[in-house]
């Protein structure tokens, strides 16, 4: 396509003030790694197959991009890509010249993220080049989980349940589906891990595979309560010496009396501290809607989730002001 414009990009001229899904697109494409991520990809897709003509890794993985970003079905994706030129110009697709790639294209490429693993892999890819550019910091994590509710009806093909997901109950809520748990970098607020599992699976029971390897303290809300205790961190030399800074119940700290109120700044500041990581999942789940989820099984949903936090912590830069330049070296 190059630098000539298209008939669209020519109408386009003509718009008083930019969409919000304009400049947020605009903003997405230049702080997206393509260069990084587009090397995870290409050795496990082939773009040059025999019969018709694939589209490369790059305006494949545009277009996983944007089915995340938006929450949209692999259908949803193309009908969103044909009806909107800013996602075309995301894809840098000129209609003219090519069409959109179709929604089988697009789930045979998903499946082989899926199936290598790769949208953890972009989310590692990303933060490396976070924390060359100074962005994320070491030191300190704060962990949490949230439901990621599956369909409960068996009205469908199978007369089924996923079987992978389960139920689990929140107060006085039943929930079913997965829990999406992440590890949060204390300091820039940023996601570095995610672990999906079932929804039965407690928060405290992977409290140990979100923090990294350099973490001297951990927050968390009561859901974490007794992770000291835990096997996995007791009989770990690392985990056993971090200090878990865990929220008091909050019936406990309702029932604090006025000379215990120094109790409650305390607790109170923990929030503060711990309000970071509502933000990943504000984004997620509220912004790219992903409340439910659209594929059946961990593995799928898990590379998905992966995806939508690597985005997210890109949202978060761009709202921040954020560059991802390395930072200069010392002479």
């Amino acid at each position: 396509m190059g630098d000539q414009m298209s008939f669209g990009d020519l109408e386009s001229q003509g718009q008083r003030r930019k969409t919000r899904r304009e400049e947020f697109l605009e903003r997405m494409d230049a702080i997206v790694p393509w260069d990084r991520w587009t090397a995870l990809i290409e050795p496990h897709y082939h773009s040059q197959q025999r019969g018709r003509h694939v589209r490369g890794a790059e305006a494949m993985l545009r277009m996983y991009l944007l089915q995340v970003m938006f929450g949209l079905s692999d259908e949803g994706t193309e009908d969103a890509i044909l009806d909107s030129r800013a996602m075309q110009r995301f894809m840098h697709i000129d209609l003219m010249r090519e069409q959109v790639p179709d929604a089988t294209t697009l789930a045979k490429f998903r499946h082989i993220l899926e199936r290598k693993g790769l949208g953890k892999a972009m989310l590692d890819e990303l933060n490396s080049e976070l924390e060359a550019a100074g962005v994320m910091m070491r030191g300190g994590s704060i962990v949490d989980a949230t439901f990621i509710e599956a369909p409960s009806s068996t009205k469908n093909e199978g007369h089924s349940r996923d079987p992978e997901a389960h139920q689990s109950k929140k107060g006085k809520n039943w929930h079913f589906g997965f829990k999406a748990h992440i590890g949060v970098d204390a300091g820039s607020g940023l996601v570095h891990t995610v672990e999906t599992t079932a929804a039965n699976v407690s928060d405290v029971a992977m409290a140990h595979s979100l923090v990294r390897g350099d973490d001297r303290f951990c927050y968390a809300d009561s859901g974490y309560t007794g992770v000291a205790k835990r096997p996995e961190v007791a009989s770990d030399p690392h985990l056993s010496s971090m200090r878990w800074t865990v929220a008091r119940k909050p019936s406990t700290v309702k029932g604090l009396d006025c000379a215990l109120s120094a109790e409650k700044g305390i607790e109170s500041r923990k929030a503060s501290v711990r309000s970071k990581v509502e933000h990943p999942f504000l984004i997620v789940k509220r912004r790219f809607g992903h409340i439910r989820t659209r594929y059946r099984g961990i593995e799928k949903n898990g590379c998905l989730l992966h995806a939508a936090f690597a985005l997210s912590n890109l949202a978060m830069c761009i709202s921040a002001g954020r560059a991802l330049e390395p930072l200069p070296t010392a002479a």
